[in-house]
């Protein structure tokens, strides 16, 4: 476990703290300057004596690009904001492995080690430390809950976050905006991902109201997502998935597949655009995460606890390697959004 220590001093003192845990995790804490302790009044000095210390149990859902991105950028602020308040904050990571039985065992251990506030990132992760925390009502900050309120996350006076609510309409408009002659779409996703159930009936409905045929694909393995993705191959024109961490874990893969055959891969996350899908329009996870770390300091210093917060989208990320191996024009895209990131594919 990494420490960095963040306890404001009038002297030269610096008091240490360590922490311990039995699973593999991440501890740190951010250390305000000794120049500047050593300037401080005497009375910062007596303030020091009680200087305030939080506990922050980071929980992630499953290993993949968009959550990694999240994770970092949550830490990062934590680390930030010890050292600008002269604060202490312990944080330590948990990862549940996309599995609900390590996720709720993991619950139990934040309950009992006493976290004063538990970060959970991706739905799952979300519902079981909710629940985990139910009685102690432990602050659950939540980050990249796509839909909160079919995810059963709302009117909970404990629990709130971060939600990376897609426009599912406006990825399909950039989609018919390169090709509108598209006559199929195929819509891959796990129907056991709680964040794909709204987009994926939204997709519908507007595939519906523009004449436009659809495909379905699902799976819940890596092998049965990639399946799906290859049963795609002669049937779609072009493919969409929302923000669904379980093709995510999949997503170079699928799209590899998919371009080879020339199917531009549109989704519902920039990471899956770096893994090399053709474009999306979304939110910038670095930014969720630290909008997310910023409200669980928020909660802990004045007991407070808001209502959810939507991040704001509208940044187009297209993968330029893609885009040339599609032969794709996506000129049109910057009249469409007031920012076109390009990007390549990360090995």
């Amino acid at each position: 476990m990494k420490k960095f220590v963040a306890i404001l001093s009038a002297a030269a003192m610096l008091a240490t703290l360590a922490a311990c845990g039995s699973t593999a995790a991440t501890t740190s804490t951010a250390a305000s300057s000794a120049d500047t302790a050593a300037s401080t009044s005497s009375e910062a000095a007596a303030a020091d004596d009680t200087a305030k210390s939080y506990k922050i149990a980071v929980v992630q859902q499953l290993d993949h690009a968009s959550l990694d991105e999240i994770r970092t950028a949550v830490e990062a602020e934590l680390d930030a904001k010890a050292a600008e308040k002269g604060i202490t904050i312990e944080y330590k990571d948990f990862n549940g492995q996309n599995d609900a039985t390590t996720l709720n065992q993991i619950g139990t251990q934040v309950v009992s080690d006493g976290y004063d506030a538990v970060v959970p990132i991706a739905t799952l992760a979300a519902q079981c430390m909710a629940n985990a925390c139910a009685e102690d009502q432990i602050p659950v900050v939540y980050a990249a809950i796509s839909d909160p309120a079919a995810a059963d996350l709302t009117g909970l006076d404990y629990v709130t976050g971060t939600s990376d609510a897609l426009n599912t309409q406006f990825i399909l408009d950039m989609m018919l905006a390169i090709n509108p002659d598209v006559k199929t779409v195929g819509l891959l996703y796990s129907n056991s991902e709680a964040n794909s159930t709204t987009p994926i009936a939204e997709a519908k409905a507007y595939l519906d109201e523009k004449g436009i045929a659809y495909v379905e694909g699902t799976g819940n393995t890596n092998d049965e997502i990639m399946s799906a993705a290859a049963n795609m191959v002669g049937k779609a024109d072009a493919v969409f998935t929302p923000t669904d961490n379980v093709v995510m874990a999949a997503a170079a893969a699928v799209s590899e597949t998919l371009t080879e055959a020339g199917i531009p891969f549109y989704t519902g996350a920039d990471s899956f655009v770096t893994a090399g899908a053709f474009a999306t329009c979304g939110v910038n996870y670095t930014e969720l995460g630290t909008y997310t770390a910023d409200m669980v300091l928020d909660i802990l210093e004045s007991g407070n606890v808001p209502e959810y917060h939507v991040m704001d989208g509208g940044i187009i990320t297209v993968n330029t390697e893609t885009a040339a191996a599609l032969g794709i024009d996506y000129a049109a895209f910057s009249d469409m959004a007031s920012q076109v990131v390009e990007v390549t594919t990360q090995q």
